[in-house]
């Protein structure tokens, strides 16, 4: 009888316990804002210092006063702390937006600030790539940090020095 030992790249169910849209194929999918589907996991390596990134290529919302749909694509990237969001989660948590009427800059906002929440990270940025309305393309960015001085200086730095397109890169590179 042969036993199946554990290997550094396993979850225990404890660890998993907290997850439970990924692997399931009866998905809802909301059809208004909904924060409370965004899932986290257990970071393995806290007190590392890595950056993970999520690219949202087809993010929509609506315009408040119009009712327009706004396409953008919406860069996250966070240094995590003790927790982890989980990817399906955020998709379905970004797809909420879909019928949900704000502006640019404050669907940015409230996505920095539900992450944030959610899963306390050492520092998160998230940056919107909006399509033009008008001839005027909007790119709001929005960030947080914990009370950790290394992490207030790495968002004043990064805030000071922000420009469209400086903290994203070219879909060509995904593709």
């Amino acid at each position: 009888m042969t036993r199946k030992t554990k290997t550094l790249h396993e979850r225990s169910s404890k660890e998993l316990s907290g997850v439970s849209l990924l692997g399931n194929t009866n998905t809802n999918y909301p059809t208004s804002y909904a924060p409370e589907v965004l899932e986290v996991f257990p970071n393995k390596n806290p007190d590392s210092m890595a950056w993970t990134s999520f690219i949202c290529t087809e993010f929509t919302s609506l315009c408040p006063k119009t009712g327009q749909p706004d396409f953008a694509r919406i860069y996250i990237n966070y240094i995590a702390g003790k927790k982890m969001v989980e990817s399906k989660s955020l998709k379905i948590y970004l797809f909420s937006f879909r019928n949900h009427g704000d502006f640019h800059e404050d669907c940015v906002q409230k996505i920095c600030d539900d992450l944030a929440k959610i899963m306390k990270p050492k520092y998160i940025e998230v940056i919107g790539e909006f399509t033009p309305r008008g001839g005027i393309t909007i790119y709001p960015y929005a960030s947080y940090s914990n009370s950790s001085a290394q992490f207030k200086k790495l968002k004043e730095q990064r805030f000071l020095n922000y420009a469209p397109g400086k903290y994203t890169m070219d879909l060509g590179r995904i593709y």
